[in-house]
């Protein structure tokens, strides 16, 4: 995947955050825990990009 694919969905997920932190109302905690998965699913995507979470699928112990 192109590294220009990959900034302009960091870009687009993180101008759609700012807007539903901005304009839509909701309770400091609800707006906590939406921000956190938000992060972490994107975290977590990027690793699945970039190959670490298939070579993390090999380690036995």
């Amino acid at each position: 995947m192109p590294i220009l694919t990959i900034l302009i969905v960091i870009l687009v997920v993180g101008v759609v955050l700012w807007l539903i932190n901005s304009y839509i109302p909701m309770q400091h905690t609800i707006k906590s825990i939406l921000n956190a998965v938000v992060v972490i699913v994107l975290v977590i995507w990027l690793l699945k990009v970039f190959g670490v979470l298939d070579s993390l699928q090999n380690i036995t112990v």
